[in-house]
């Protein structure tokens, strides 16, 4: 830890004692930042292998230098006879598998989350401006302990939400427009991540309903099929099978152009074109390896959509899904989803 003074103190607060970090943590062996120079090197000449850690994110594309690059060749350059280790496969696995204390965090998190739907729930109307639902969720968000959002929130109204990652959040919301919202709390440096979307006037018109319900029966059905065992990109294969199903129905397209269609370009891919589900944890897109068997006690999204751009209407919705034995339990669960919930919240006292 960094070593405290009166200077310190004074500026930031009181630190931590060594005798106090170890009370909180369990570790016993605790020091000063200042001496793992003098530590190091005695270290390293008993050991054969050091384990360095890169970011091996599937997301992370950059050429600009970080802090653990750096280090790496620093110590490579102090100690050259050593070997070398990834240390990311191994942190790979320790994150994506959670410990019950990590899910009772992430517990914490969603039911802040579900604070901040419902709040809004009660607070959407034609003519707000999407910046405003923001500041709704935000204040939820901290008078319930939370650092804030776990990510940049998406509020996006009528043809805003097929944007996927619109995050201007600077446009009136109209009347007879759907909402698309994807936010979600921290809680003690755990995410959670959710997307509702809901009438601005409360009511769901008949086409809004016919697409939202069509997105709903392919989130339980992909929620129902996350299981120890499956590998991701199988839920996603039978996602996209299913999304293409709805939008056969929602007359998008016809069985026929299915048929004739490039199989490497496929029709749905207009109306569906993400993943339908990620990593969840200290991150919101988390570390974890996609090509390995779903195991228990792992954290993922569920987040099917259809986007009808021509139409001005995006719906998505997202939960978060602890791997059982059995089906999944969503964290998210008992926020509000059907459509006649929403309806139902939305017209009290209207």
């Amino acid at each position: 830890m960094r070593e405290t003074n009166d200077k310190i103190a004074a500026w930031e607060g009181e630190k931590l004692s060594k005798e106090q970090a170890t009370a909180v943590s369990g570790i016993k062996n605790v020091q000063w930042n200042g001496m793992f120079e003098q530590m190091i090197a005695p270290i390293m000449f008993e050991a054969k292998n050091c384990y360095l850690n890169t970011n091996e994110h599937a997301r992370y594309v950059s050429d600009a230098d970080y802090a653990e690059l750096r280090y790496e060749r620093l110590i490579r350059n102090r100690f050259p006879l050593h070997s070398y280790e990834r240390l990311a496969p191994i942190m790979h696995q320790l994150r994506s598998v959670k410990h019950e204390v990590e899910v009772e965090l992430m517990k914490h998190a969603a039911c802040i989350t579900k604070k901040g739907f419902e709040r809004v729930l009660n607070f959407v109307k034609p003519g707000v401006i999407e910046y405003e639902i923001e500041a709704e969720l935000t204040h939820e968000f901290l008078i319930n302990g939370s650092r804030g959002h776990s990510y940049e929130p998406i509020i996006a109204s009528g043809k805003n939400a097929c944007v996927l990652h619109y995050v201007i959040n600077d446009k009136v919301c109209k009347d007879g427009e759907l909402i698309l919202m994807d936010f979600g709390a921290e809680y003690a440096g755990y995410a959670s991540d959710m997307t509702r979307c809901v009438p601005v006037n409360g009511r769901f018109s008949p086409r809004q309903k016919e697409v939202y319900n069509a997105v709903l029966r392919v989130f339980y059905l992909v929620k129902k099929n996350l299981r120890p065992g499956k590998i991701l990109r199988e839920n996603l294969k039978e996602c996209q099978e299913a999304i293409e199903k709805e939008c056969v129905d929602l007359g998008l397209f016809t069985m026929d152009a299915v048929k004739n269609q490039d199989k490497a370009n496929p029709l749905f891919r207009k109306y569906f074109m993400h993943g339908v589900s990620h990593f969840l944890g200290i991150d919101v897109h988390d570390i974890g390896n996609h090509y390995k068997p779903i195991a228990e006690n792992m954290i993922f999204t569920c987040e099917p959509g259809i986007y009808i751009k021509e139409e001005g209407i995006g719906v998505r919705i997202e939960g978060d899904m602890l791997i059982t034995k059995g089906e999944p339990i969503d964290l998210l669960g008992d926020v509000p989803i059907e459509v006649e919930a929403i309806e139902e919240i939305m017209n009290r006292g209207r």
